[in-house]
């Protein structure tokens, strides 16, 4: 691809947790890789995405919802988030079509009136209420800040999601491209696939574990003389003994129900067969210990 005059820059997508910013990002770039469900802190680490078109690159940053942190996990997790405002050309904060601003939304919007970054307004879930609450909800925020752009979007259905896209590189600086342009992330994918495990969990439990569990991969390779299979295998770690035996379930049906559901979305992103073994582990209130969270991929450092 030809870099001159071509728009590259990097844009966070920052918000509540649960207003959709995963599911705005994978709908940006087409492709699923942060992981999506209706808990809220699903996102635990800025997870970057790339799109490349004619046009040029926008890297997106995806980041953990802001929220008042109860643990070091939280306290990270805040951490990753507003660390990518001072990082990026352009900032897209995502809230849902009301007329009402939370205490969540005015912490934000203190942390806003401190960056010079153009900030676009992302109004999501707009194909969940009347087109006139989505008026009153412009009307709303645009008397709280001097935002660059304001875009009503349904990131489930793609609504508005192209407009976005472009007005995203309208205030992108032109210079050459961060990534080659086939490049979708720059996670590694043993991370990808143990988020595809994680958001299945996510999906099938009750309300109060999920946010205690972590997946790490324990192995994962091709098998020998089979190089389109892949055994992967892999553990749920959660917090007490009463979360392992929900997350087994009757005879193992509940593990049995994520590990199916998970090795569908990592056969789609791996183009191969997967062989998936789940095992459920107990490390006690791992969200409030250092060693623990960096073995599972949360740096305590970056706190």
């Amino acid at each position: 691809m030809d870099t001159k005059n071509k728009k590259s820059g990097f844009a966070t997508i920052i918000g509540r947790p649960n207003v959709g910013k995963s599911t705005l990002m994978n709908q940006m770039i087409g492709q699923k890789i942060a992981i999506t469900s209706n808990k809220p802190q699903t996102t635990r680490n800025r997870i970057q995405t790339v799109l490349t078109e004619e046009r040029g690159q926008i890297v997106f940053l995806d980041t953990p919802g802001i929220h008042k942190a109860k643990n070091k996990l939280g306290e990270y997790m805040v951490h990753a988030a507003e660390g990518t405002l001072s990082d990026v050309d352009v900032i897209l904060w995502l809230v849902e079509p009301s007329s009402f601003i939370g205490a969540g939304e005015r912490h934000i919007l203190e942390q806003l009136k401190k960056e010079t970054k153009p900030v676009i307004l992302v109004i999501n879930k707009i194909d969940m209420v009347k087109q006139e609450d989505v008026f009153l909800c412009i009307d709303t925020y645009r008397k709280q800040h001097e935002f660059a752009e304001i875009v009503p979007v349904s990131a489930r259905e793609g609504d508005g999601v192209a407009e976005l896209i472009d007005q995203i590189f309208a205030y992108l600086p032109e210079g050459p491209m961060f990534y080659e342009e086939d490049t979708i992330t720059d996670q590694p994918v043993r991370q990808i696939v143990a988020e595809m495990i994680r958001e299945k969990a996510l999906h099938a439990l009750s309300e109060e574990i999920p946010h205690g569990i972590a997946v790490t991969i324990e192995q994962m390779k091709p098998r020998k003389g089979k190089k389109e299979l892949i055994d992967i295998e892999a553990s749920i770690i959660c917090e007490r003994d009463s979360h392992k035996g929900i997350i087994i379930g009757k005879q193992g049906s509940m593990l049995k129900k994520i590990g199916s559901n998970a090795r569908y979305d990592m056969e789609k992103l791996l183009g191969k067969k997967v062989n998936l073994r789940l095992w459920v582990k107990v490390r006690k209130d791992w969200r409030d210990s250092d060693i623990q969270m960096k073995n599972f991929g949360y740096n305590p450092k970056e706190l």
